[in-house]
């Protein structure tokens, strides 16, 4: 793309975080006395069709919408945003096995927002014809079927998946020339590797098992970390005090949950350096991971509203905002 379309598409994009939520914001929508008030207040506020009266998912779902309806507009560029969008195939991969060996009908849970449309995805694993598919995902569709055909073991289907989603979205942060991406794409699947690593401690898994579920990147040691979740979740620690992780130690002994915010707060402290970059798609990646941590956040809100959830504790959960 021409760097003076790009110029243009962070011009346009500069005025869109103007309207993001700032921590403030978010405290006071937090602080609203109830799951009503919530919805009326982001109806205000311009989220959603206009038409006042989508309930929180429906909601949720125009704004995911409108974000990449804009990015297809900035943006015509194959494989921008491929980062954010090849996961949501596996997503759609994984629904599409699952729903067929048990003759289900999976329509409510595919992600829309794909790089592959999820009707492609589900005939060509409907029908076996896995040459269809991108080549991504052909290999991990065949295996997972397998995997789940022979044995019904749908942890080992996910873990399939899991890990080819990871090999994915890695490559192509190897393959971008920008530093966001770059950074993104480390962080996921580190982040992903760490977690499956720590799950895997908690119920004693195999070495072997915990070495086939984690996907390699730079900035740990999967060998290493495989072995130390083998031992318990002491020793994942103990290895990632050593690492550029070490940082996010105390996170991962409090809780699951607080170390992802570590992450996700690490990268939207990095990516604000964005805000000065006004020649490079940079920025607009940065606004994509600020525009989905701000729905993310804000369907964190709503559940606890409607769930009447502890308040403090939802707090303890919310991400640094972008703005």
């Amino acid at each position: 793309m021409a760097k003076a379309d790009y110029t243009y598409a962070v011009a346009r994009i500069r005025s869109r975080e103007l309207s993001l939520f700032s921590k403030k914001e978010l405290d006071e929508f937090l602080a609203f006395p109830e799951y009503r008030a919530c919805l009326s207040y982001l109806y205000e506020k311009g989220w959603g069709d206009g038409s006042g009266s989508q309930n929180s998912d429906e909601l949720l779902k125009t704004e995911e919408k409108k974000l990449w309806n804009l990015m297809r507009e900035l943006v015509k560029e194959d494989g921008a945003f491929d980062v954010f969008l090849v996961p949501n195939d596996f997503h759609n991969l994984k629904v599409s096995i699952k729903a067929v060996t048990r003759d289900a009908k999976p329509d409510s849970m595919f992600i829309e927002n794909s790089k592959t449309p999820f009707e492609t995805v589900y005939e060509a694993v409907k029908n076996q014809k896995y040459m269809q598919l991108p080549s991504y995902l052909q290999q991990p569709a065949q295996e997972a079927m397998t995997a789940l055909l022979q044995t019904s073991d749908g942890q080992l289907c996910d873990v399939i998946i899991d890990k080819a989603c990871l090999e994915a979205v890695f490559q192509i942060g190897q393959q971008s020339d920008n530093e966001i991406v770059q950074l993104y794409t480390e962080v996921f699947v580190a982040s992903a590797d760490i977690k499956t690593a720590v799950r895997c401690a908690k119920i004693q898994k195999s070495l072997h098992f915990i070495q086939s579920a984690l996907a390699p990147c730079q900035s740990v040691n999967i060998t290493f970390l495989a072995l130390a979740a083998s031992k318990g979740i002491e020793e994942i620690c103990t290895y990632l005090s050593a690492t550029s992780y070490k940082e996010a130690v105390d996170a991962l002994r409090k809780s699951p949950s607080a170390f992802e915010k570590y992450c996700d707060d690490m990268i939207t402290n990095k990516m604000r350096t964005q805000k000065w970059e006004p020649f490079t798609i940079g920025p607009l990646i940065a606004y994509c991971i600020a525009r989905q941590n701000e729905i993310k956040a804000v369907r964190l809100i709503l559940s606890a509203k409607r769930n009447d959830l502890d308040e403090a504790m939802i707090k303890e959960r919310l991400r640094e905002m972008y703005v």
